[in-house]
């Protein structure tokens, strides 16, 4: 390490959502020479190819649903997390801690309130989750992913710094490589994925809704499609009936690879997923997840939506004939999906991951340590 090396403390929720962008932050601030430590649950320390070779803590995390009985309990997760927090900054000393959301982010934020460690927190959806809500008040900065981030109050934005959503290397990558290609007589590529959980309702109504576009386009599609594991059998019996070739897994091991050859994505809303898709500049049919917490998805879609790079279809109206009708306006032609794409592409934040480890060591820069306060009450 050189002489200007830090370390630094990421927490984070164990979901994809959370995970990947924290994983990109870790890769740029250790190739700056910087040390790294992740805190999250079970499933953030084991989720696969992102931190293994990062040190990792699993720290106690409260819940806080709508029952109240179960809040007791969750504010002594919480208040025990907060203390092994403070034991690890003790020794690991870290010049900034920075929260990417999830309740396992809580405790380690609080900790580090309490022994005065800098703090930023990141933002990946266009509605600030509900920790990052809890703790904007007391962080020194606030990183966002879109321009416009509901639930953010206004005497907190100075504080906000747009930076985008940080994702993989292997799908920025694909920003240098051309639109593929749509000839008159070529394949046709469709990519349907509902996220890591797959969606059933794109399993319902994708395959009777690709069976409506017009019949030269259906004689040269292919399809890779990500499916529950329970609608499999149901899904490929579809496609084969409407005699539309298609791929269909459970999990898509190779998704910047499908995300590169696709021509046009059928998807829900979530953060990386909209991330994904402007890095790479890819046209989609967005389908927002309507339980999401405040409607974060269908504010994930409208900058993608307005710019022409996607078309929004809400789950009550999602069916095969509304399917079909918007990707018709999407566009079916070379110049209509290019253009798509285009608009796509101007949406993404290549540099995310860059200009958020700018603002950390910014943040994080004036501290070789901390200051150690009180011990935990």
């Amino acid at each position: 390490m050189n002489e200007h090396s830090r370390h630094y403390v990421l927490a984070a929720g164990g979901t994809g959502g959370h995970m990947v962008p924290a994983a990109a932050l870790a890769a740029e601030l250790r190739r700056r020479g910087h040390s790294v430590a992740l805190v999250s649950d079970d499933r953030g320390v084991r989720f696969p190819g992102l931190f293994e070779d990062v040190q990792t803590h699993v720290l106690p995390a409260g819940r806080f649903g709508k029952n109240p009985m179960g809040w007791l309990r969750g504010i002594s997760q919480v208040r025990k997390g907060r203390a092994m927090a403070m034991e690890l900054y003790r020794s690991f000393k870290p010049a900034a801690v920075i929260g990417f959301g999830g309740y396992p982010a809580l405790p380690a934020l609080l900790a580090a309130f309490r022994m005065k460690v800098p703090t930023v927190i990141h933002e990946q959806n266009a509605v600030l989750g509900r920790v990052n809500r809890l703790v904007s008040g007391k962080v020194d900065a606030i990183a966002t992913s879109y321009e416009e981030v509901a639930r953010l109050k206004h005497k907190h934005m100075q504080k906000a710094v747009l930076v985008g959503n940080p994702v993989r290397e292997a799908v920025l990558a694909l920003r240098e490589r051309p639109y593929p290609l749509l000839e008159e007589d070529g394949i046709f590529r469709v990519l349907v994925t509902g996220g890591s959980q797959g969606a059933s309702i794109l399993s319902q109504v994708v395959p009777d809704g690709l069976a409506l576009l017009p019949v030269h386009f259906r004689r040269r599609m292919q399809v890779t499609h990500q499916a529950r594991i329970e609608d499999i059998d149901q899904v490929r019996a579809k496609y084969a009936e409407h005699g539309i070739p298609a791929d269909i897994a459970t999990y898509i091991e190779d998704m910047p690879e499908q995300l590169g050859w696709a021509h046009i994505v059928i998807a829900r809303a979530g953060a990386s997923t909209i991330a994904e898709l402007t890095a790479a500049g890819r046209p989609a049919i967005l389908i927002p997840l309507p339980i999401a917490t405040d409607d974060h998805q269908t504010a994930n879609a409208k900058e993608m939506t307005a710019a022409g790079g996607a078309r929004t279809i809400p789950q009550p109206a999602f069916t095969p004939t509304e399917l079909a009708k918007q990707i018709q306006r999407l566009g079916l032609d070379t110049v209509g999906l290019e253009n798509a794409a285009r608009r796509a592409r101007q949406c993404g934040r290549p540099h995310a991951a860059r200009d958020l480890a700018d603002l950390v060591e910014r943040i994080g820069g004036g501290t070789t340590g901390m200051a150690v306060a009180g011990g935990a009450d």
